[in-house]
């Protein structure tokens, strides 16, 4: 080898390993200029050594891609030390993203970016991306060997998964997982302060959402002091002992014993400002604790003040003399949300349009929060935090109105009203529509990855804790995948529903159409009719919403109207009077946009007069004067597209069951009938597969599903059942399907965990996510037999051109008036179970139009070519006609 050419070599390998090393170099001198001198220039200035560093066309070392992680790690603490949450997260993002790809080690990515990232993410409700990023470093601490520190790493994954069990609402779990580990570990006094500061918090929490007897607040006092014994020796954990006094004063303030929550306020103040680490955020926390304390004292000035801190300490260049902070000075944070509802709260009645443009800030905020989450839960359960805070929206604007009049008020109290509604639904529904096909596929390997980690989690104590990982460490990476995409969108806030064209719809529909919100306090229902718009509401604080339980608990079984007729008679009228229907109108069509738990009500099986009789086919039910739809919201019933008048196929799906425990005898009857009015393919048995169905739903425009399903619980996902597995609701999300109707001929297929913001986590849910707008699904355990008469009389119904909801009201009272099925079957359990959710117009067959225009264009075209005459004539008209016009 020439000896010039060897040496040339040995230069370039020195050079470029120098040059890697100055890189390396470079970075890290720039994380210690940053760490010795913090600020948002040299956080800027940080930025840029890290845009250089990629910038370069020299292939990179693993070590100056460590160099790149702590960089962003580093950058992250500062970032949220200087309030900016948003950017923090995704730095260690970021920092977790490059450390996974290139399979880096020797630096604890767990201590320096794994649990800060976490906690952030509980602290901007991201709870599911909170719950994997903890488990899975969980895992790695347990499945590594010889991890530095690993029973400090457990115990700190088990506490802060007990925080976000806590701040998702899954109070019981977060009880379950600290009693456990105090009764099952081996801690030090620290540790067990630590655990009992949580639980007595977790107590506290349980008391607030299931108002719990005294002796239950005795419980969280316990927990607290045993807390205060255990920490007050421990020097370290003088920010814990400050929390545990700060829970103390909250459960006092909660007891509205004042002079008790304000001295502990104090002890927790003084100890807090000992500590060497105040991140902005934590000191804005303690000042709205604070204000809550002084407004519920009723010291409201000095309240004001501190809310006024806040704001000074969490909005850049905020000025004080400036009644609000514009939009553009905002950013997503819980606590400055939290401020902003409090100020609204302090003016509500002496200054309520003041009061109504704060609570828009506080709506802004919850949008950015909204726009940066990825996961279904972590949605519901932010969409869940904005309920209270519109209901005191509605009763400004019903105020308002009262005082001045202006129909503005309830137009705007409707669009509050309206956004509550289903709105992870719709943004999926709006989302799929527009999405990439990149992002698509992203949305459906997660939907995917999360059914898969439920199932697993279904087997209890059998579930394999690595699959169940290896699914949550996929799901993350798709997870930031999704949030990278995102980022180069614009954020989106929700449309406002055009009133005019909903008025001119309801016209066109001859409908009427009752839109109910549901508050802790009050049952609000908007009126919608003849281009008008009404506001009514009821208090349900005390009496009212027990009324509505009463009368929705005689659907439990199949005995309980029957055992108490007067008594279903009773209380089927007074829920009527309650909801306040429309009555006496010219309109028999009646559109109702149900909330909370009256997703579970058969309006239909309302009583509208009283009566002794005890035969159910004279009595005077709400589906003697209407005929009802039902929709998840105003916008879904506004954009819902027509029923179509063409030829309807079916795809029936009809396990039946035989020989087992499940069969569904009268099953069989169902299929005849329907197979006998319409042509299409029908899956019986063992055909009647989750397999066959998906291959086959896009082809038909009804899908009819005759099988057994499950309304799940706390715990456990709606299901429903095909022949060969049972398939959670969720697994149904990804079917893309389009068909003119769903009918769901099973057991509380509309039935689901309930959420009052989003409805019921139904099958019914699953298949509308899938992309089916119209639907019949049942909302308690159906009877075979009588499911199957009911269907029967349906579709004849559908046969005759009957639009869908009537079809579904002409059964129902063809049921009543069948002479053959005896007086105990037209129980109401028996006929108004099934509900139909979807649109009430019906479409003209396009085609049709088509043939009749070009024919009588065709007709006209002859008619003048052979009238010479006629054709001038008419000619000189028009002319003449177009002079006048002028």
């Amino acid at each position: 080898m020439n000896l010039h050419y060897l040496y040339s070599l040995i230069f370039l390998f020195i050079s470029l390993n120098i040059l890697g090393q100055h890189q390396e170099d470079k970075i890290y001198n720039a994380i210690d200029i940053f760490v010795a001198h913090p600020s948002a220039k040299a956080l800027q200035k940080l930025s840029e050594t890290e845009t250089d560093f990629w910038k370069n066309p020299q292939p990179k070392t693993k070590d100056e891609l460590l160099s790149i992680v702590v960089l962003n790690c580093n950058k992250a603490y500062y970032e949220n030390q200087f309030g900016q949450s948003q950017n923090a997260i995704s730095s260690y993002e970021k920092a977790w993203q490059i450390y996974q790809k290139y399979k880096l080690k020797e630096y604890d990515i767990i201590e320096y970016c794994l649990k800060p990232l976490g906690n952030l993410y509980t602290v901007l409700g991201d709870y599911d991306s909170a719950e994997n990023t903890i488990k899975q470093y969980f895992f790695i601490v347990n499945t590594a060997k010889n991890y530095p520190e690993a029973e400090r790493q457990k115990f700190a994954a088990i506490l802060n998964l007990s925080n976000v069990y806590q701040s998702s609402g899954k109070i019981y779990l977060a009880i379950a997982l600290l009693k456990n580990t105090l009764k099952t570990e081996k801690l030090s006094n620290a540790q067990k302060g630590i655990l009992l500061n949580n639980l007595g918090n977790s107590y506290l929490l349980s008391s607030r959402e299931n108002l719990l007897m005294p002796e239950d607040y005795q419980k969280t006092e316990n927990a607290l002091m045993l807390a205060i014994n255990y920490l007050k020796n421990e020097k370290e954990q003088s920010e814990t002992l400050s929390n545990s006094y700060r829970n103390l004063a909250n459960l006092n303030r909660q007891r509205h014993q004042f002079k008790a929550a304000d001295s502990y306020l104090k002890k927790a103040g003084k100890l807090f400002f000992a500590t060497p680490d105040q991140q902005p955020r934590k000191v804005a926390k303690l000042y709205y604790e604070k204000a809550l304390l002084l407004f519920e004292e009723g010291k409201v000035e000095e309240s004001e003040k501190q809310i006024s801190a806040i704001f000074k300490i969490l909005i850049p260049n905020y000025n004080p003399l400036n009644i609000l902070p514009n939009e553009n000075q905002l950013y997503a944070e819980t606590v400055l949300m939290d401020a902003f509802d409090l100020y609204a709260e302090i003016l509500r009645f002496k200054q309520p349009k003041k009061a109504l443009k704060i609570f828009e800030l506080s709506f802004y905020i919850e949008d950015l929060l909204m726009n940066s989450l990825v996961y279904e839960n972590s949605k519901i359960i932010t969409q869940i935090r904005t309920r209270n805070r519109t209901e005191k929206c509605l009763s400004i604007y019903d105020l308002l109105y009262k005082q001045e009049n202006k129909i503005q008020y309830l137009e705007e109290a409707f669009q509050l009203s309206e956004k509550t509604k289903s709105g992870i639904l719709k943004d999926y529904r709006s989302t799929i529509k527009s999405a990439s096909a990149e992002e698509k596929a992203i949305l459906q390997q997660l939907q995917n990855l999360n059914n898969a980690i439920l199932k697993e989690q279904q087997k209890g104590n059998l579930a394999t804790i690595s699959t169940i990982n290896a699914a949550i460490k996929k799901q993350n990476q798709l997870m930031l995948s999704l949030k990278e995409i995102r980022s180069k969108n614009v954020n989106s806030t929700p449309e406002k529903t055009d009133l005019k064209a909903l008025f001119f719809k309801l016209k066109k529909d001859k409908a009427v159409m009752i839109h109910y919100f549901m508050g802790s306090e009050n049952l609000f229902y908007f009126t919608l009719q003849n281009n008008q718009i009404r506001l009514n509401h009821t208090d349900t604080s005390h009496r009212a919403m027990i009324d509505v339980v009463h009368f929705i608990d005689y659907f439990n079984t199949a005995d309980a109207i029957v055992n108490n007729i007067s008594g279903y008679n009773y209380s089927g009228k007074k829920v009527y009077d309650l909801l306040q229907l429309p009555s006496n109108t010219i309109y028999k069509n009646l559109v109702i946009v149900p909330d909370g738990i009256l997703n579970f009500l058969p309006f239909e099986a309302l009583i509208t007069q009283k009566s002794a009789t005890t035969n159910f086919a004279k009595m005077h039910y709400l589906l003697n004067d209407f005929k009802i739809a039902y929709n998840n919201s105003a916008s879904f019933y506004l954009n819902s597209k027509p029923i179509s008048s063409a030829d309807k196929t079916v795809l029936g799906v009809f396990p039946v069951f035989e020989k087992t425990g499940f069969e569904l005898s009268y099953s069989k009857k169902e299929l005849e009938s329907i197979r006998n009015n319409f042509k299409g393919k029908y899956l019986e048995n063992s055909e009647a597969s989750f397999s066959n169905f998906k291959n086959n739903a896009s082809n038909f425009s009804i899908l009819h599903l005759s099988t057994h399903a499950s309304s799940g619980d706390i715990e456990t996902p709606a299901s429903i059942k095909f022949y060969d597995q049972e398939i959670l609701y969720s697994e149904l999300y990804n079917l893309n399907i389009n068909p003119d109707l769903v009918v769901l001929s099973a057991c509380e297929t509309g039935i689901g965990k309930l959420y009052k913001a989003e409805g019921a986590m139904s099958v019914a849910r699953g298949f509308q996510f899938a992309g089916a707008q119209n639907l019949l699904f049942s909302l308690w355990k159906v009877n075979d037999y009588t499911t199957s008469v009911f269907m029967t009389d349906f579709y004849k119904n559908i046969k005759k051109n009957q639009p869908y909801f009537e079809a579904n009201t002409n059964a129902k009272l063809a049921f009543l008036n069948d002479k053959s099925i005896p007086n105990a079957k037209k129980s109401p359990y028996y006929w108004s179970s099934f509900v139909y959710y979807g649109s009430i117009s019906t479409g003209t067959n396009s085609t049709n139009y088509i043939f009749y225009i070009v024919s009588l264009l065709a007709i006209i075209g002859l008619f003048l070519v052979f009238n010479h005459y006629l054709k001038w004539k008419i000619f000189t008209w028009f002319l003449k006609k177009k002079s006048i016009k002028r």
